[in-house]
């Protein structure tokens, strides 16, 4: 006979000696099981015993009901793994569509699954064409001056920016999920490339050495990025969080606009650092170098691009205003510096661009040497950076459309996109929050839209080249500057202070450490604050007191409700997190104090004698053999104070721990209980039922 048969019939000798032959109706499903002490049943019983009670002693008392608390099925070590890996990396069961179909028609499914395209491409028409050729040409006119503006701002040639506008989005139509995501080059990214890179090489001094770890860091990102989506790793993502980001985006937005006052200025002798103090140093350091001609049509087109953004955001049918604002102003810039050119001498502009397609660059990938560290640091970093915006800006536009996007699958794309663009002259791309919002409100109604942008982007390179000669560089200082203005979200910051001060701390230690100390350490330590906050969580865990709200059977906090009570000679404590290592010394110590402190608060309201504490354990997940270390352990302190403790609704993986480690038999009689209104019923019965 089991423990748990042997302790279910010492409990039904203890109830019906106890109650003195009082009307006892007992419903058993099985003959075995009974009721047993500590509530505990096998699962095979499949249905629970119950037991209703009705006493002369508890004749003013309804009658209760005790169900027993059921072990979990029993699994192998193989199959709790099994089941475990399962939902770490398959929570949505990517492959459920393949079950019970025919070989030809999983081979469909399988395509599809691995190429979307395959999925929407057969109800391609005409009239969807139409829409996509529209946003498709409306993100070209957004996507050529910004391809060549964030390549500036990584230390890049400006023709990388315009390779990159071209290779990336055809991969992405083909692997990609979401129908609006616009990709290409974006400005943090493109920052923080340009910051890492530059501290260790200086494109002016060694430019083919730039380009090789710069196609390099390319490479290494997307290897990272699809490495996640393969290996189905994408939770790594998350240590971004939502106020890790918004410092991080603000301070970038912030040096990248310091850094263009180069452009603005007419500043030839400029630093590459990219820290505030050392930028403002080098504005002031040269003032000699001040050109007020590019002050002024810098300045105006800068107030321009403003205005035209401030009317799209205001009205977002004028989208089309500030989606052709960049190329407009990269136009008329253009022509007049051109008609000007003998007396501009002091505007600088961008020169000679090469025509022709994307050469290719896998030749110069930098696989060996004393700076591989450098190229795989930045490819891992800025693989992260762009990660996490593609992803949510996909989410976020697939949520107003109301599809799905998988995250696993947009990590393989753009991580296979990077991989290809580092062999065809391209740095970072993903999908820009600014151009997918364009695509968005032109009415894309799938990827066609990236096929259309990159035809436009070909038809550049291959024809138009010559005419960007004469662009003046204060013209992609402003647009950059417009672009990165709306990463600075004020709004959000004050919405963490007032909701969450870790989180403000995190989010602030981001923007100062990238404004002051470096963008890559400024995210590191934001990502450490977050760690930070995730430790103290985990190792300092909330713990409650309970009460009984009158009438009912709800137990809830006696700080939170003021309805709710003390249970006479009961201590009711709920703890609200998993029992591990890292926090069991400390829940050991907190639940001893909270018994001494109610026992003081007896002591000074002359309330009955503390004689039973009920642990609340339904928000313990999981618990390890320190955390069954320590409820032996306290069983043991409380007992020598002639305390009973007893647990209550552990959850089936706590319950069935508990039950291999042999703790529940110390417990005794009455030791475990689904929830604790049976255990307050049951215990004060019994006490009732002494003489």
């Amino acid at each position: 006979m089991s423990f748990l048969q042997k302790k279910t019939k010492k409990t039904f000798k203890k109830i019906s000696s106890s109650l003195l032959i009082a009307p006892l109706q007992i419903t058993k499903d099985t003959p075995e099981m009974g009721v047993n002490s500590n509530r505990v049943e096998d699962y095979s019983s499949h249905e629970s015993t119950m037991i209703r009670i009705s006493t002369e002693l508890a004749a003013s008392q309804p009658p209760f009901e005790i169900h027993s608390v059921c072990l979990p099925p029993k699994k192998t070590t193989l199959q709790k793994l099994k089941h475990r890996l399962s939902e770490i990396f398959f929570p949505d069961d990517p492959l459920h569509r393949f079950k019970n179909q025919r070989w030809c028609q999983k081979l469909v499914l399988a395509l599809q699954f691995f190429f979307p395209i395959f999925h929407w491409g057969p109800d391609y028409n005409l009239k969807l064409f139409r829409s996509d050729i529209i946003s498709g040409l409306t993100i070209a006119s957004l996507a050529i001056p910004q391809g060549i503006s964030y390549a500036k701002l990584a230390n890049l040639p400006p023709i990388i920016g315009l390779y990159s506008s071209f290779v990336p989005p055809l991969i992405y139509s083909v692997l990609g999920s979401s129908r609006h995501l616009a990709v290409g080059p974006v400005s943090i990214a493109s920052l923080v490339m340009g910051s890492m890179l530059g501290e260790a090489v200086s494109y002016s001094q060694d430019p083919t050495l730039y380009l090789q770890l710069a196609f390099t860091a390319t490479f290494f990102a997307g290897l990272f990025q699809a490495s996640l989506g393969l290996l189905r790793l994408g939770f790594i993502i998350d240590f971004l969080s939502k106020a890790t980001l918004i410092g991080f985006m603000a301070g970038a937005a912030v040096i990248v606009s310091l850094q263009q006052l180069k452009g603005f200025l007419g500043i030839v002798h400029f630093t590459g650092k990219m820290q505030m103090i050392p930028v403002l140093s080098s504005v002031f350091n040269h003032k000699e170098e001040w050109s007020w001609q590019t002050v002024v049509m810098g300045f105006g087109f800068l107030v321009f691009l403003l205005i035209t953004r401030h009317i799209s955001m205001r009205k977002p049918k004028l989208f089309w205003v500030s989606a052709a604002a960049p190329l407009t102003s990269v136009i008329l810039s253009t022509l007049f510096v051109f008609c000007i050119k003998s007396k501009a001498h002091g505007i600088s502009v961008i020169g000679h661009l090469p025509k022709g397609l994307n050469p290719p660059s896998s030749n110069m990938l930098y696989f060996n040497g004393p700076f591989l560290m450098v190229a795989l640091k930045t490819g891992i970093v800025t693989g992260i950076l762009s990660l996490t915006e593609g992803i949510a800006v996909g989410r976020t536009f697939a949520s107003l459309k109301n599809y799905q996007v998988d995250g696993n699958k947009e990590m393989m794309a753009i991580g296979l996109m990077n991989m290809a663009g580092s062999c065809t002259s391209c740095f970072v791309t993903t999908g820009s929050f600014s151009r997918s919002a364009v695509n968005y409100n032109a009415g894309a109604k799938s990827a066609v839209s990236n096929i259309v942008m990159a035809s436009a982007v070909l038809v550049t390179l291959l024809f138009l080249m010559p005419l960007f000669h004469y662009t003046p560089n204060f013209i992609l200082a402003a647009i950059i500057i417009t672009a990165v203005i709306g990463l600075i979200d004020y709004q959000s910051a004050l919405q963490l202070w007032k909701v969450d001060k870790l989180d403000f701390l995190a989010c602030m230690c981001s923007f100062f450490g990238v404004l002051f100390i470096s963008v890559p350490l400024g995210l590191a330590i934001a990502v450490g604050v977050s760690v930070f906050k995730i430790l103290l969580h985990v190792t300092r865990p909330n713990t409650l007191v309970l009460g009984n709200i009158a009438g009912t059977p709800i137990y809830q906090s006696l700080n939170r409700y003021r309805e709710a009570s003390r249970v006479s000679s009961f201590l009711i404590l709920a703890v609200e997190a998993p029992i591990y290592f890292a926090n069991s010394t400390y829940l050991l110590e907190r639940i001893l104090r909270w018994i001494r402190e109610e026992e003081e608060w007896i002591k000074a309201n002359n309330g009955n004698t503390l004689k039973c504490i009920i642990l609340d354990m339904t928000a313990v997940t999981a618990i390890d053999t320190s955390g069954i270390d320590m409820v032996r352990e306290l069983r043991k302190i409380l007992e020598k104070r002639s305390l009973q403790l007893v647990l209550a609704n552990p959850v089936g993986s706590v319950v069935e721990k508990l039950h291999q480690s042999k703790v529940l038999e110390s417990f005794g009689l009455n030791g475990l209980y689904l929830t604790v209104e049976e255990a307050v019923a049951d215990i004060s019965s019994t006490w009732k039922a002494q003489p």
